[in-house]
């Protein structure tokens, strides 16, 4: 079997701030079957230390950005994991990002530089016993690594997947040498970003191939609409290029087997979930569709166009529960809409069984980001036989079928998308819900495509396995 090594700022189930956490929790069982065996590399946080009271020093590092080191073999959750424990940059309290008061910590390029300095030093022979064929970079938190994997002569191939684009991990240009950074990389054609440090950029030129989550946002990434100034560097490197979707982990969101839920295997057993989750938000649904949104609160996940159009879902019948956390004033806008109606209901952060519980007892699920490389709120939804509300992009595109006429005399629709994405196509995609939702025999069929739609990894398990066999090959 050959080995890979994952490189990440989270995974589920020991931390998670987002689906990235779920991805990188979920490729190493399904790369199993496809002959690699994946390791992932973490951040020393406080939750992630004490998920295994048997961990191993299997590395040390003097003077790591500031501070000694040492890496840990750690099993937990059924995942294989070196564990980088630095006190100096991971013993803090709260979110892995920010501070108490929601602010960036003034030294995440130091503490996510780490992280790729180490995942360099293992790619390059630093453990005694094991060396990565591959090393898999998520997002900009692991970029510097493809910089210091060239640079310590390391032959793993490497793979920066782009999980959001939109997150540079932008530092100043002054901090080139803390970094350890070479001189000649601070250029347009290296990690220069007008004028500052980009990991992100670092990752997508030193690595030997890119991906991204779903097919139709790697063309998006090479428009200056969804590149965020990088949309060049992906052009330039397209032949580098793969799409991938995401897929869900389906032993933890099964709804036959989930025991956050009432489990059900049919539409039929939504009923007692619906009723409950009513309860649970304190909520009177009204005759229309009951609708969920599970989403960090934020511009980019189209909810203040939500906060626009409700009024249409409520005059239509509907009904709303919301679950999430982020933009401080997008939480205040969804406190009034919860207490300016009975049929509206608000929970401001974050809490995993809930939920799940709310996939299981919602009709639907809307989800509609202005841009969205993949998502997997939508797959979730599917899972559980709640149809997906979805804007025309990223992976939403990819991964619902819409209930157009052509795909209605099929019987093939999975959920509604819509386009454009404003307040208004908005408006005008929760009345077509409506309207499909009062046609009971057509729910249904929509209900029963969904719940059995491949929103699995294994498609995309075997497309990974493909990437890693080249790079392999080419070490």
């Amino acid at each position: 079997m050959r080995a890979a090594l994952g490189v990440a700022s989270e995974c589920a189930p020991l931390v998670k701030t987002g689906g990235l956490a779920d991805v990188v929790g979920a490729l190493p069982a399904a790369m199993r079957p496809h002959g690699w065996h994946l390791r992932t590399l973490l951040p020393g946080y406080p939750g992630v230390l004490g998920a295994d009271s048997t961990a191993r020093v299997v590395a040390r590092e003097d003077d790591l950005f500031g501070g000694p080191a040492q890496v840990l073999a750690a099993e937990a959750n059924g995942l294989d994991l070196l564990v980088l424990d630095a006190p100096h940059l991971y013993a803090r309290t709260g979110s892995p990002y920010l501070d108490a008061d929601g602010r960036d910590w003034p030294d995440n390029d130091l503490r996510f530089a780490a992280l790729g300095w180490m995942a360099a030093r293992i790619a390059a022979g630093a453990l005694p016993d094991w060396q990565p064929d591959v090393v898999h970079l998520h997002d900009w938190q692991a970029g510097f690594a493809a910089v210091y994997c060239r640079e310590m002569g390391a032959r793993a191939g490497t793979l920066m997947t782009i999980h959001n684009i939109a997150f540079h991990g932008l530092t100043s240009a002054r901090q080139r040498a803390a970094l350890r950074l070479p001189a000649a990389g601070f250029s347009p054609e290296g990690f220069e970003f007008y004028g500052q440090i980009s990991a992100l950029k670092a990752g997508l030129i030193w690595s030997d191939r890119i991906s991204t989550v779903s097919p139709t946002y790697a063309y998006e990434l090479t428009t200056p609409e969804f590149g965020m100034g990088l949309d060049g560097v992906i052009r330039a490197r397209a032949d580098a290029l793969s799409g991938i979707l995401n897929g869900a982990d389906l032993d933890v969101w099964n709804p036959a087997t989930d025991p956050a839920i009432r489990n059900f295997t049919t539409p039929r057993g939504k009923a007692t979930n619906r009723a409950q989750l009513a309860a649970e938000f304190g909520i009177t649904p009204g005759e229309g569709p009951l609708c969920a949104v599970i989403s960090r609160l934020s511009e980019q996940k189209g909810l203040d166009l939500l906060l626009d159009a409700l009024p249409r879902l409520l005059d239509r019948g509907g009904s709303l529960v919301l679950l999430g956390s982020g933009d401080r004033a997008l939480e205040e806008a969804w406190r009034r809409a919860a207490d300016g109606s009975d049929r509206v209901g608000a929970r401001i952060g974050y809490d995993e069984a809930l939920s799940h519980r709310m996939y299981a007892g919602a009709d639907a699920v809307l989800v509609p980001s202005r841009f969205e490389p993949c998502g997997l709120t939508q797959l979730y939804a599917q899972r559980y036989g709640a149809i997906p509300l979805v804007a025309l992009t990223g992976g939403l595109a990819d991964t619902v079928i819409p209930a157009n006429e052509a795909a209605l005399r099929a019987g093939a629709a999975t959920g509604v998308q819509f386009h454009p994405v404003t307040a208004q196509g908005l408006g005008f995609a929760l009345d077509r819900l409506c309207d499909l939702y009062a046609e009971r025999k057509t729910w249904g069929r929509m209900q029963r495509n969904a719940m059995h739609a491949e929103v699995g990894w294994d498609a995309s398990a075997r497309q990974y396995a493909t990437l890693y066999d080249a790079l392999a090959a080419q070490g």
